[in-house]
């Protein structure tokens, strides 16, 4: 049976934790009449140090939980999530568009004048297919930089975006780059867009820093016109925010991240009879 969605359905967006905000500010700026369901996975981030089949594990559990909600567009915000399951979920969901993250090596090989590129992602994300296949059609006269920033996504999810532990995850990636005379950084991973200026203080006004965010709210827009489905009314517009963990702790970090503060609401990890993880509303009695 084919799924008919409606323009007032909400578009469902998800992560490993906090760093999808900085995808849901973007299209909600954009796009700030529709219905926006943000999940937090924070009972698992980060997913970038997790195997690909764990992540795809998760992946699907919490697409189910957004299909129950009626949503008509999936946004995985999260290039780790992007890269371990972005191609099965559209082969099984094929009802519902998805829209992924990738690394915008693109762009960054057509800007770079130096021929040298900075990477700042997850292990996850370096060690998919989708990444290789991005090396091999964007990269091939460009000298490419990557670095993991081990801890970075933690320091993030606690909300330090500018405390000493954070700079010198970040200086001990940039530096190096800036050394071998990078002139591009590509941010591979949608919590780092939080410290932005913090990569632009420590790589300086001529390096260039890409954040996906932008273009990752375009292309949910173009989707969305392409099937008929942009809401116009203002009024309907509304975000609601879900975690797999504690909720008053997200809660606290909205202002820091969106400088917004709204009620944070609990999901709940089980497993079924057939041995499959799924989210819910409600914890097990």
């Amino acid at each position: 049976m084919v799924v008919q969605h409606e323009i007032n359905d909400p578009i469902g967006i998800f992560d490993s934790g906090v760093g999808g905000l900085s995808i849901l500010r973007e299209i909600h700026r954009l796009l700030p009449s529709e219905k926006l369901l943000y999940v937090a996975d924070q009972a698992h981030v980060p997913y970038g140090s997790r195997s690909l089949e764990e992540v795809q594990s998760y992946a699907v559990g919490i697409t189910r939980f957004l299909l129950d909600e009626g949503v008509k567009l999936i946004a995985i915000a999260c290039n780790a999530a992007s890269s371990a399951s972005l191609q099965y979920l559209r082969g099984v969901f094929n009802d519902i568009p998805f829209v992924g993250m990738e690394p915008a090596l693109k762009p960054a090989s057509q800007q770079t004048r130096s021929q040298h590129v900075g990477i700042l992602a997850t292990q996850v994300t370096f060690q998919g297919a989708l990444y290789a296949s991005l090396l091999e059609r964007f990269a091939q006269n460009v000298t490419i930089h990557q670095s993991t920033c081990p801890g970075l996504v933690t320091q993030i999810e606690k909300g330090n975006l500018d405390d000493p532990e954070t700079r010198r995850i970040l200086e001990d990636a940039i530096k190096p780059m800036l050394m071998a005379g990078i002139d591009t950084i590509v941010l591979g991973c949608t919590h780092y867009p939080f410290v932005i200026p913090l990569i632009k203080e420590i790589a300086g006004h001529r390096v260039k820093v890409i954040d996906p965010s932008p273009a990752i709210a375009l292309q949910i827009k173009r989707v969305l016109k392409d099937k008929g489905l942009i809401n116009t009314d203002i009024q309907n517009g509304s975000i609601s925010i879900f975690t797999s963990a504690s909720p008053t702790t997200l809660q606290s970090l909205l202002p820091i991240l969106i400088g917004d503060t709204m009620t944070v609401q609990s999901l709940f990890w089980d497993i079924d009879t057939h041995g499959v993880s799924i989210l819910s509303r409600r914890a097990k009695l």
